[in-house]
């Protein structure tokens, strides 16, 4: 079994719950991480020594830490040095951003996993596990009334300006209905970040074949839980509402908020993410990681203002449209049962809960409006 683990990304969300779950597992973790400011914060934060960088408080100390960006071959090379497997987490995450900050969305995480992915071809590893995203899928999948498939169903720009938000028939002129999302389901990138997320799948698991590296891409939906950026106002939704109720703002929802996601704990993903390098068959394939279980936006919004106690900050239904977004998306989650052993653990409910503990000791800088307003001077909301 491989036992020294490289995790790019490693000091952020989700790669820190990752950390903690491989070394309770007994396995050896070393970081690479650039810290990026927007996911961690100002200078002085990141480097409270001087020039010395310092990784969040969080990341867990049996962790070896190297300071890096990936697209630095020479940093990576050194940081590949020893490793059995790798978990490639870097990536900038952002659906609305990636819509005018193409370069960078490109070149972190293509280009990132295209250095990385010349590396191990040099220096093969046991197994990569590369985290990519539901939202390459762009809808969901829908069924008629009949209760045939529909796929490819889209929304039309007519009807997002009118205000229309559900997908319909266009046989019948009736409400298609969302399903669970399988893996199957064909991909439609509906943002740059979407695109990026599936071409670094498509690569890991193309090189991974080509040069005989077992490979396995993990297709996170909406995650959540502690150490989520609150100020980072790109990040996931839950993240986003929290920052905004912390400075005693409602949350802002786009649409009219009856829109469905699959929100999924990050320590359910984190187990998810050791199961598929532990499972052998899991190799060459790719997993929805999810809950299984579809919310409203509007639902988990009243849902965290009732832990947080702030039910007197009602939501802001914006009535529009931001370029980039799908309506419905819900994980199938069958597949990473059957192969993986996959079976989450904790509820939206219990894991808002916690959340809100931690949250009690967080301060957020909250950027929801000038990021917002960031989208509409571009054209990109409707």
């Amino acid at each position: 079994m491989s036992k020294n683990i490289l995790v790019t990304g490693g000091a952020g969300f989700i790669g820190s719950h990752l950390c903690d779950e491989l070394l309770r597992s007994g396995y050896n973790v070393r970081v690479l991480d650039n810290l990026s400011p927007q996911v961690h914060g100002s200078d002085s934060k990141r480097f409270p020594n001087g020039n010395r960088p310092s990784p969040p408080d969080y990341l867990n100390k049996d962790a070896e830490f190297i300071y890096g960006d990936v697209r630095n071959k020479e940093v990576l090379e050194g940081a590949l040095r020893g490793i059995d497997a790798v978990f490639h987490l870097a990536a900038i995450v952002g659906v609305g951003q990636s819509m005018y900050e193409i370069e960078s969305y490109m070149s972190v995480n293509n280009l990132g996993t295209a250095v990385l992915l010349e590396a191990l071809i040099k220096k093969p590893v046991e197994k990569i596990v590369v985290a990519s995203s539901m939202s390459i899928y762009g809808e969901g999948l829908y069924k008629t009334t009949e209760g045939k498939l529909k796929v490819g169903a889209m929304r039309s720009l007519e009807q997002l300006k009118k205000g229309v938000w559900e997908l319909y028939d266009s046989r019948r002129g009736s409400i298609l209905r969302p399903v669970p999302t399988p893996e199957s389901k064909t991909p439609s990138l509906s943002s740059v970040y979407a695109l990026s997320k599936f071409d670094q799948e498509r690569l890991c698991l193309m090189i991974g074949r080509a040069y005989n590296i077992p490979t396995v891409a993990l297709r996170f939906f909406n995650v959540f839980g502690t150490r989520q950026s609150l100020s980072n106002p790109y990040t996931g939704v839950l993240a986003i509402f929290a920052s905004r109720y912390l400075n005693n703002n409602p949350p802002v929802i786009f649409e009219d908020g009856n829109q469905m996601r699959d929100f999924v704990s990050v320590y359910d993903v984190a187990r998810a993410c050791r199961l598929a390098l532990e499972v052998q068959k899991a190799q060459g394939r790719v997993f929805n990681i999810g809950s299984g279980h579809a919310y409203k936006i509007r639902e988990v919004a009243d849902k965290m203002a009732q832990v947080l106690s702030k039910e007197n900050l009602e939501p802001v239904i914006r009535g529009k449209y931001r370029v980039g977004d799908i309506r419905h998306c819900f994980a199938d989650i069958s597949l990473a049962r059957s192969v993986l052993g996959y079976k989450p653990a904790v509820s939206l409910e219990e894991g808002l809960v916690e959340l809100s503990g931690w949250l009690s000791g967080q301060i957020a800088q909250d950027q929801v409006d000038s990021a917002n307003s960031e989208l509409e001077k571009r054209g990109l909301t409707i």
